[in-house]
């Protein structure tokens, strides 16, 4: 049976495109548009969880994961 499991995607633009990690599973991918990096990156992530080892799944998972803005004073 499948399993439904959440991680996140950071996506940021890089030259012309986009990249696209999941730092849960420290996986990513990239693309033309925000959209495509989001659909590469979701198809590495499933891949990744398909075809590794248990352990390796175990070694780069993070359980917890905290997504931020800072604010920082400069000068």
């Amino acid at each position: 049976m499948k399993q439904v499991r959440q991680v996140t995607a950071i996506i940021e633009r890089e030259g012309k495109g986009y990249v696209a990690l999941c730092p849960e599973l420290d996986v990513a991918s990239q693309g033309d548009t925000i959209e495509s990096a989001r659909n590469n990156l979701q198809e590495a992530v499933e891949l990744f969880l398909e075809t590794a080892d248990p352990a390796e799944v175990e070694r780069r998972g993070h359980s917890e994961l905290f997504v931020t803005r800072l604010e920082v004073e400069v000068g």
